[in-house]
């Protein structure tokens, strides 16, 4: 540019780019969530219609209920999060609604344990988590200066367990005067952050530093020591409660967090040798999961011997009744299943009253879920956030597999809750509190979407 009256050329600054930036779409969250809180709503009067003939007389409040939690939720985004992915609290609040209305339509029949009036309690404190990660939690990098504190809290949870009573062969419970407890379930989360900021922060020596053994590279024990005695401990300790599903669930939690930092796909080859090698040695050597490995491989023995239908049998009876468009909500027999039904054995309720389609549409909202959660880790652009929106991401995937897999015969049962549907107070809390951190994550890797 020339300078008025003197003929100099004076160099103008470049003008800075304009900072690209994603939607907020915070719109569409709402109208999700509202939907789902619909959806909700029409699948509890459609069991008291199949049951009665009438609408349930607690459908105004149920309904007002749900509503007011999802919008509290939702403002809490709105006001701390507005980058935030607009699918992960729809989704939540969906498979929280619905695991709602299976357990009223399982009450039903069981009016001596009825046990949605407590899931609802539970649920509402799961939210109330929520919104107080959402609001509090600027930065989830913050949570890097907590990793030793969170694992040596997971620990003290992973033992507490084990000077209680057993519960069905398990010692995973805190019972307290008709309280109860689940630490494991807390537990995961905050070895998610554990195992995510250490990583994060010692990458580069897991990847390149140490022996190569064939094709993989080992780290130095001085880099791997700390987690690998970490992992050992809560996992033989889960050994210990005959908590295996739990341990799995770590196992493989660890195994995808240490693919993730170090790119090598041998840690894949390795942690699927391990987990074989594991779960063939415990079947054989631990009765309570020899039993039921047992019942794995021949699920209809109780039956050729005259003492009638084991669980899994029952469950995988309640799927092939569903068909392909299920019985309707209400109309099921999985209450046959027994004591688990509303805990291990809700998804064969899900699908027996819900059909294959139904069942579908379940598995593709978990699906979505976890990939809205590896999304938000591929974007992320600090190490630490990038693996903990992929760890919480794959213990859901995890144990939906798990979970899943038990309870239609593709694997052997582990006692789990399935994320939300399932009853148990633990778990619905502990669901929530993974949806908050990864709204968390998603917000800071979409609020700036250019370089």
């Amino acid at each position: 540019m020339t300078k008025a009256g003197t003929g100099i050329t004076v160099a103008q600054a470049d003008t800075p780019a304009p900072v690209a930036r994603l939607p907020r779409r915070r719109g569409v969250e709402l109208a999700l969530i509202l939907m789902a809180v619909l959806l909700s709503v029409f699948g509890y009067c459609n069991v008291g219609l199949a049951q009665h003939g009438a609408l349930p007389p607690g459908a105004a409040g149920y309904g007002a209920g749900l509503g007011v939690l999802a919008v509290l939720a939702h403002l809490a985004v709105r006001l701390r999060a507005p980058y935030a992915d607009p699918l992960l609290l729809p989704i939540g609040v969906l498979l929280n609604g619905l695991g709602l209305v299976l357990i009223y339509r399982l009450d039903l029949e069981t009016p001596g344990d009825r046990a949605a009036p407590t899931q609802l309690v539970w649920s509402t404190l799961g939210v109330a988590l929520f919104i107080v990660v959402v609001l509090l939690l600027r930065d989830h990098r913050v949570l890097t200066r907590y990793a030793y504190v969170c694992v040596a809290a997971a620990l003290v949870l992973l033992t507490v367990p084990i000077f209680f009573p057993a519960v069905n062969g398990a010692r995973i419970w805190i019972r307290v005067e008709g309280f109860s407890i689940q630490p494991g379930e807390f537990a995961k989360v905050l070895l998610a952050v554990f195992f995510a900021a250490y990583l994060a922060a010692n990458r580069s020596a897991l990847a390149y530093a140490g022996r190569r053994v064939w094709r993989l590279q080992l780290p130095t024990g001085r880099v791997l020591g700390p987690i690998l005695a970490v992992w050992l401990v809560s996992v033989g300790v889960l050994v210990l409660e005959r908590d295996l599903g739990t341990s799995l669930l770590f196992f493989g939690l660890f195994v995808v967090l240490l693919y993730v930092a170090t790119g090598r796909t041998g840690w894949i080859a390795v942690g699927l040798l391990l987990a074989s090698l594991g779960a063939v040695a415990v079947g054989w050597l631990e009765p309570h999961v020899h039993s039921r490995v047992e019942d794995w491989l021949h699920p209809f023995a109780s039956i050729e011997a005259g003492q009638g239908p084991n669980q899994l049998a029952q469950s995988l009876f309640a799927f092939a009744a569903g068909g392909v468009t299920g019985t309707g909500l209400g109309l099921g027999h999985s209450v046959l299943i027994g004591f688990a039904v509303k805990s291990d054995f809700i998804l064969a309720t899900a699908g027996e009253e819900l059909g294959f389609l139904g069942l579908t549409a379940i598995f593709l909202l978990y699906a979505l879920l976890v990939e809205r959660g590896y999304r938000a880790g591929l974007a992320a652009r600090d190490p630490f956030g990038r693996l903990l929106a992929v760890g919480l991401s794959s213990i859901v995937a995890l144990q939906v597999f798990v979970i899943a897999g038990g309870v239609t015969g593709l694997i052997p049962l582990t006692g789990m809750a399935m994320p939300f549907l399932a009853q148990g107070g633990s778990s619905v809390v502990t669901n929530w509190a993974i949806v908050a951190l990864l709204i968390r994550v998603s917000h800071a890797a979409r609020r700036q979407a250019g370089p």
